[in-house]
């Protein structure tokens, strides 16, 4: 964080109402020694973001384990700002997640939290790099709810019951929603770790979502040639000759 003005701005995330008092008392006691103005609260990931991108803060306060979207996602996607605000994690307690924030040097609370830890973790919060959120979710290993993007300086996001496809080409990810296409910096086979389970590979170069597959065919004067077609898409996509017969089987477990 970069030596920003007193009091601190700060947004307090958390699902648990009791967990956002907690903290909001524990802050009022530091005021003495660190003056903070607590901006708001958010009881999601979803409206932590929509709150960030309103009224910019100095840092958030973010549990980790919520319903939906979780608190690792939740900074990815904050991450994503031009003027990304610090992190400090909070979460009960467990060895080997704390074990990851420490040798990531992340900055991160045990609850019930205590007053003089708060102080030192907003005294040296900062901004996380990609390189250790990536760490951190292997400590807590759960699928994205959504992909995000930064348009013109804001954070858009795109549900991943949403898409449609996912398309490798040259350095980006095409994301086909039914409504429009999104350009992702990331590589189709770290998504299809993520999202194999709803997904499945029809070409080197693409992944469909399985439960929208609606109907897969063979192309004209091509004896070994395929194509699929998926809900709400008009677009014909190539099926690979290499995909085709697994393509086949997956689709009778989806």
């Amino acid at each position: 964080m970069n030596a920003p003005s007193l009091p601190l701005s700060v947004l307090i995330v958390d699902d648990e109402a009791p967990a956002r008092r907690r903290l909001r008392d524990v802050l009022a006691d530091c005021a003495a020694e660190l003056p903070v103005n607590v901006v708001g609260e958010a009881e999601t990931g979803l409206a932590a973001l929509e709150a960030v991108q309103r009224q910019p803060v100095d840092a958030v306060l973010l549990d980790i384990r919520m319903p939906g979207m979780d608190g690792l996602e939740c900074a990815a996607h904050l991450n994503r700002l031009a003027a990304p605000p610090a992190i400090i994690f909070s979460t009960a307690y467990d060895a080997y997640a704390c074990q990851a924030f420490d040798l990531n040097a992340v900055d991160y609370l045990l609850k019930p939290v205590r007053a003089d830890r708060l102080v030192r973790a907003l005294s040296r919060a900062h901004r996380l790099n990609a390189g250790a959120l990536e760490h951190l979710r292997a400590a807590y290993p759960k699928a994205r709810t959504h992909l995000s993007v930064n348009e013109k300086g804001r954070i858009v996001l795109i549900p991943v019951a949403d898409i449609l496809y996912l398309k490798a080409e040259l350095k980006y990810v095409t994301v086909r929603t039914a409504a429009r296409e999104f350009l992702l910096e990331e590589s189709l086979t770290r998504l299809e770790s993520e999202f194999g389970d709803a997904f499945v590979r029809i070409h080197r170069n693409c992944l469909v979502a399985g439960a929208r597959i609606r109907e897969i065919g063979k192309l004209p004067g091509d004896d070994e040639g395929h194509f699929l077609r998926l809900d709400g898409l008009d677009e014909r996509l190539a099926v690979s000759r290499r995909q085709y017969s697994c393509l086949r089987e997956k689709i009778k477990f989806l």
